[in-house]
Parts: structure tokens; C-alpha cells; sequence
């Protein structure tokens, strides 16, 4: 359910359920019409071969000599047709046909036309009770010549959508060429039209899948150029230096790829420029901040000079981490298929032969596509950051639910709730105390978190609930990730 309800909510959702309703009402509209158009035009048919019989009898009628015309007019109905007494009236009168007969011509285009009771023109059935009928047909004799009928009967047909249309009596009074008038029932029989057959489940169920296929194809071509751009997008924050994207497809995919395309150009002359900038800043400082500490080191008090030189190892260690910011923001490095597991019990171990306290509780045996330096830099960070603030580092890695997860834990005092996202914006610190030795330039994580999004990874900070703050760099893409060994594919 959930699945559809996110489905529905995508453009492609959208798309393709307004195509299923737009089509489907259209092919209920264009149902009504043609059925409604075909009844018009049946019951114009009918009315034509009614109007046909009634003119072969008048013609017949009127050729004859005026004294043989009422033994015509005795003898038994011709085409449905009867003589009725002059003071035969009817119950309404009957335009449609009026009108057929009028564009006909002739004698009968003078014709008035009335609707009649049915006993009209079938007088046998006033010399039958409904009772007498009712007996007949349960008889003994009725119902065992119906079961010996319907033995010798061949299996009925399959079922059709027919419509039964009922017999109708019509009064005819029109005058001849002699000027005698012609009093006349005429009736149509009983009709049996078989309908449209577009919602009978053996037809509406391949419509219904027929529009719901090409409602989905053309939801899917409509906003796959919208899922490629999302997905360069996604590209573009984790490698600035993607390829560009492929300009094709119709006028406007076209306009938005060359948009996006431009964007990114700017994006890296931008940074690049930046790059350049504080490379060019960090370079022309390191000649003053050289002749800086040889003229320190000529100040003969010795605790003015070791302040004055530990601000200039902070300032330097500041330009540094800048120029680093930089150089993480514009990396070109390619990526490589890296051990997770043997790139961290590599950092725990030079962590620990530094005299730190790390230790290395357990790997994923997972292999994931990274840039290699980057990546180093990210989790040294990380651990660094554990050991100067809380005193050690765990380092742990696994697989949860299809991700791969890599947890940095230390065991010092946490961070209060409000600041576990603020930390990761340039120039805040961790340690209020302003200590050149804890203190840093606050940039750690933030070159950290974006080491963590180059390598197409989601970096995050929380409180442990046994104590310390955890580091968590996750994984969603499974497809950037290969088994080392069978057993690995099962955890």
C-alpha cells in the first residue's frame, strides 16, 4: 500500500492515473456516442422497412378497381398490414414515422399516423384470457412436448448482449387517388439486436490493460528526462566534475540539459577559482610566516616567545585547513574498488602505534567503489576527532538492511543535542575552551562531511546511548558494493 501511495505521488504516478481516467472517460464518451448514434440509426432502419411494406400495400391498394378493394381489404393481413374500421383511433400520434412517410412522396407522404394498443393489429389475442393461457401452458401435454423438444435440440450458443425491442401498432389513415381514405393497422414483429459488446469482461478487461500499458509507457517517456536531471542532480553534489549530461531528446529536454550543463560549468570555474585563490593566499603567506618565526625566535622571553609562536603554528595550521576545504570541494580523484575493512584496521593501527587508544571491533568484508585518498582523509578525520574529544576511538563497520555502515565512537562527554549539525559548519569548534590543542580550527568535520559526499555517502553525528558521541557513515547504494566472499553476500 505503501509502495502505491509513494508510486501515485511521483510525477510518473500522476501522469500515468490522469491518462487512465482521461482515456478511460474517453472511451466511455465515444461508447455513448456510437451506441447512441447506432440506436438513431436502427431505429431509422426499421422505420424504413416499415415504411416500405406500408407503401407496397397502399400502391397495391390503390391500382386495384374500387370494387375489389374490399375483398382485398377482407382478406388475411398482407405484410402485417390490416383494415381497420374507420372509427379506429389510437392512443398518440406517431411524428417519427410521419415525417419517413412525408419524405417519401406519393400517397403515403399524406398519411396520419397514430400509436395503437398491440391487440390492434393482433386481434387474436382478445379470443384468448390470460387465465386460458396460464392453463394451457401448464398442461401436461405443453410441458412433456417441451422436454422432447428441447432433447432434440442442439446445445444453445454462448450467451450474447442483445436487446430486445418489442413489437409496435400503428394506425394508418391516408387518402387514395380516388380520394377514398384507407383505414389500416400496420406492426412490426419482434426484433432482436445484439449491443455493443465493450463491457463484457472478455472485451473490457484487454481494453482496461491496453490503457493502463500505454498510460504507463507514456507517464515513463514523459518523466524519464525528469529522472535524468534528478539524477545528475544527485551526481553533481557528489562529484562536480561528472560528465556533462547528454543533451537529446525533445525542444524543452534539450534547453534543460544545455540549462544544467551551463550551471555546472559555472559551478567549476567557481570553485576552481576559489581553489586557486586560497592556494595562491596560502603560498604568498608562507614567506612571511617564515621570516615571522625566525624573528621570533630571536625574542628572548621565552614564554612570550612560545606564545607568540604557538599563534603562528595556529595560523598556519588555519590557512591549511582552508586550502584543505578547497582541495576537498574540487577533487578529481578517481574511483577505485577499496576494502573497507583493511582501510580502517589500517587507521586504527596507526592510530594505536601513535600511542592513541583505538581499537577495531569488526568489519562488513565489503568492497566499495571510492576515491582512496579522500576516503582516508574522511575516516582519519573522524577518528582523530574521537580520540582528541573523548579520549578513544571504536571503530566498527557492518551491513544493515542493505547499506553499509561504519560507526567512529569515542567515550568522552557527547555533545548536547542542539549542536550535533552545527558542528559540521566551518569555524565551529568543539572545545570552548579556545585551546590551541583541542580546539582546532573547527573546519574537521565539515572537510569531513564532504569528503563523506564525494564518496557518495551520508556522514551523521549522535549521542551514544551508553555515553560518547558516535560518528555514522552510511551507505544506501548496494550497487557500489561486491562481496569479498560468499559469506559476506549473507550477512
Amino acid at each position: 500500500m505503501m509502495a502505491l501511495r509513494a508510486f501515485f505521488q511521483s510525477m510518473t504516478g500522476r501522469i500515468f492515473g490522469t491518462l487512465v481516467v482521461g482515456m478511460a472517460f474517453a472511451a466511455v464518451g465515444v461508447w455513448v456516442v456510437t451506441t447512441s448514434i447506432g440506436d438513431r440509426d436502427f431505429e431509422r432502419q426499421l422505420l424504413e422497412r416499415t415504411a416500405d411494406r406500408l407503401e407496397g400495400y397502399v400502391l397495391l391498394i390503390d391500382a386495384v378497381p374500387p370494387s375489389m378493394r374490399d375483398q382485398l381489404l377482407a382478406a388475411s393481413a398482407f405484410g402485417g398490414v390490416r383494415a381497420q374500421p374507420a372509427d379506429a383511433s389510437g392512443e398518440a400520434r406517431d411524428e417519427a414515422f410521419e415525417r419517413v412517410l412525408d419524405a417519401r412522396g406519393g400517397l403515403v407522404s399524406q398519411a396520419k399516423v397514430q400509436r395503437a394498443r398491440i391487440d390492434v393489429c393482433f386481434p387474436e389475442l382478445r379470443t384468448v384470457s390470460r387465465e386460458e393461457l396460464q392453463r394451457v401452458w401448464e398442461s401436461e401435454e405443453v410441458r412433456r412436448a417441451l422436454e422432447q423438444a428441447s432433447a432434440r435440440m442442439p446445445p444453445p450458443p454462448s450467451p450474447r448482449r442483445t436487446q430486445v425491442i418489442p413489437p409496435v401498432c400503428r394506425l394508418i389513415n391516408l387518402p387514395l387517388s380516388d380520394g377514398t381514405r384507407l383505414n389500416v393497422s400496420l406492426d412490426t414483429r419482434w426484433v432482436e439486436r445484439e449491443r455493443s459488446p465493450l463491457f463484457e469482461p472478455a472485451a473490457l478487461i484487454p481494453l482496461l490493460i491496453a490503457l493502463g500499458v500505454l498510460a504507463y509507457v507514456v507517464a515513463r517517456i514523459a518523466t524519464s528526462p525528469l529522472m535524468r536531471l534528478s539524477a545528475a542532480a544527485q551526481e553533481l553534489g557528489q562529484d562536480l566534475d561528472r560528465p556533462p549530461v547528454s543533451v537529446s531528446g525533445p525542444t524543452e529536454v534539450r534547453r534543460a540539459a544545455e540549462a544544467f550543463n551551463a550551471m555546472q560549468r559555472q559551478l567549476q570555474q567557481h570553485v576552481s577559482e576559489r581553489t586557486r585563490m586560497l592556494a595562491a593566499i596560502t603560498h604568498d603567506l608562507q614567506t612571511p610566516l617564515t621570516r615571522l618565526r625566525l624573528r621570533m625566535e630571536r625574542v628572548e622571553d621565552e614564554s612570550l616567545r612560545e606564545r607568540l609562536v604557538a599563534d603562528l603554528r595556529a595560523m598556519k595550521a588555519l590557512v591549511d585547513e582552508g586550502l584543505e576545504l578547497a582541495r576537498s570541494a574540487e577533487t578529481a580523484e578517481q574511483r577505485v574498488m577499496l576494502d573497507l575493512d583493511s582501510l580502517l584496521e589500517s587507521l586504527v593501527e596507526d592510530a594505536s602505534d601513535a600511542g592513541h587508544k583505538a581499537v577495531f571491533e569488526g568489519g562488513c568484508h565489503a568492497v566499495l567503489k571510492l576515491r582512496p585518498l579522500a576516503a582516508r582523509r574522511m575516516f582519519a578525520n573522524l577518528i582523530d576527532n574521537a580520540i582528541k574529544y573523548g579520549g578513544s576511538a571504536s571503530v566498527s563497520a557492518e551491513r544493515v538492511n542493505g547499506t553499509a555502515v561504519v560507526r567512529i565512537r569515542d567515550h568522552g562527554p557527547g555533545l548536547p543535542e542542539q549542536m550535533l549539525e552545527r558542528v559540521f559548519d566551518p569555524f565551529v569548534r568543539l572545545d570552548d575552551s579556545r585551546s590551541r590543542e583541542t580546539g582546532g580550527a573547527g573546519l574537521g568535520l565539515t572537510i569531513a562531511r564532504m569528503l563523506a559526499e564525494k564518496n557518495g555517502a551520508k556522514l551523521s553525528l549522535r549521542n551514544h546511548p551508553e555515553g560518547g558521541l558516535e560518528a555514522t557513515v552510511l551507505w544506501h547504494d548496494l550497487a557500489s558494493l561486491e562481496s569479498v566472499s560468499g559469506s559476506a553476500a549473507s550477512q
